[in-house]
Parts: structure tokens; sequence; C-alpha cells
């Protein structure tokens, strides 16, 4: 009887394995004609369902009852203000690069990395890092031309992260930009509850490579500081530093254009 049992629980064990091996081998050839990066945005999705603070794609917003009034944040945690008003707006260079970024937010462009001829996307198209030179625009710098200007001043300080320069997209890579920041920004901490260093118009970087954004003049109930970036999710302007979960910060930074050479510096033109 014990004989016959083990029989038929091993049938059924290995009946359940081809099932599950089969299923496997469908979803594999429905899967073949995607690229890998969609596949990985389908797991990605399938995991952020599961865990909301992992989310790229989800609102992870705070509603507005969670935002530290103004007047109290100015007073708990001073603005910075730059001695340096480029375009000669009457604003200083942080304020029109945290306006910039939130133009660039609200408008919510289709997110896109692809690589485009001649660098820039279209205006309805866009990643993390097409956020943060239109938000240095706001401020009247050209960043991809003071990027493109520096790596070919000094193509050595930027070997580990594009071993072969390419103006049409080296600006809009976050490697590129966190070695640009690290030489012209004053280098911040890295934690985000120690909030007074934490201000609009800095930069914050996550995990080298992988993200970048624009800090906002916004914090929570806390004092965490906000931040404009665009993940391709529907608010972009959110609290993604009081998350549970949100990638490692690796560099934070503010601009300081006293640092950038005249040879590198750039004004746009439109």
């Amino acid at each position: 009887m014990k004989r016959r049992n083990k029989a038929l629980c091993a049938l059924i064990v290995g009946v359940l394995f081809v099932a599950f091996v089969a299923g496997g081998v469908l979803s594999v050839r429905q899967l073949g004609g995607l690229p890998w990066q969609t596949i990985g945005r389908i797991a990605l999705s399938a995991a952020s369902s599961r865990d909301p603070s992992t989310d790229s794609s989800s609102d992870g917003s705070a509603s507005s009852g969670d935002v530290m009034p103004s007047d109290e944040a100015a007073r708990r945690y001073p603005k910075a203000v730059s001695p340096v008003d480029f375009n000669a707006n009457g604003v200083d260079d942080y304020a029109d690069i945290v306006s910039g970024a939130r133009t660039d937010a609200e408008a919510r462009p289709t997110y896109d990395d692809g690589y485009y001829q001649g660098g820039y996307p279209p205006a309805d198209r866009g990643a993390c890092t097409d956020l943060v030179w239109r938000a240095f625009r706001a401020a009247g710098y050209d960043l991809k031309a003071m990027v493109d200007a520096d790596i070919a001043s000094d193509p050595a300080a930027y070997r580990a992260v594009v071993p072969r320069p390419d103006p049409n997209i080296d600006f809009r890579r976050t490697g590129v930009l966190d070695v640009f920041l690290s030489r012209y920004g004053q280098k911040l901490t890295l934690d985000p509850t120690d909030h007074e260093a934490w201000q609009g118009g800095d930069i914050v970087v996550f995990q080298n490579v992988r993200h970048i954004g624009v800090v906002s003049d916004k914090r929570d109930r806390n004092g965490i500081a906000y931040v404009l970036h665009n993940m391709g999710q529907q608010q972009r302007e959110n609290d993604y530093l009081a998350f549970r979960k949100h990638m490692t910060v690796t560099g934070h930074y503010r601009f300081d254009a006293s640092k950038v050479p005249q040879s590198v510096l750039r004004a746009w033109h439109e």
C-alpha cells in the first residue's frame, strides 16, 4: 500500500513538473519576439505590483497634505540661493533649475532613452537625464555643449563612463553627468535625513549610472526633500527619497558655475 502511495505521489509530481516546464516554454515563446528591455520592464511591473515602493512606473507621490507648508519649510530649512543669475532673468540659478525641472515634470514627456542623431530627443519625449539638461536650460546653460567641451578637454576623466565619446548621447548618460557634476559642483551629503543640506536645484544621482534627478523646493512633513525626476511614472515630483525602498544615493551636488572654466562654459541659444 505504501509503495502504491509513493508511486502515485511520484506520478503526480511528475505531471505537475511537466506542466510547469511546458508553461514556461510557452511563456518564453510568447516573449521571444520582444526585446530584453521590454521583458525586463514586464518583470519589473510584476514585481512592483507586489511592492509599490519599488515601482518605477507608479505614482508614488505624497498627497498635498503630506507636503510641508512652504512658509514652515522656509523657516526651518532656509533656501540656498545661488550667487549666480547666469541668464540675467532676475532669478538665481538654483530657482531657475527647479523651475525648469518642474516644467519638464509637469509636461510628463513619454519615457524614451533612445539614441537620436544630434543628441536631443523630441520635446515630448525624454529620460531622467533629459529632465536635467532641460532644467539647466531654464537657467541659461547649454549642458550638452558643456559636457561635450569638457570631455574633449579631458577625456581621461570620463574614460570609465565613455571609453568612446559620442556627442549624440554622452550628455544623456547618468554616469557622464555624475562625473561632470563631481568636477563642477559642491559635493554634499548622501543622507536624505540631513534635511537642511538638501536644497532646491541640487542634483541627486542614484547608483552612479542608473538614475538622476533634480532636488525640489518642496519637502514632506518630516523635512525630506522631494525629487523632480523621470522614471516614466505619472507623478514626477514626489517623495522618492522617503520611499521605504529606493535606489541608493551615490551623488549629491550643487552646481557651481564659478568652477567651470571659460573654455567649457556655454550659454543656451535657441
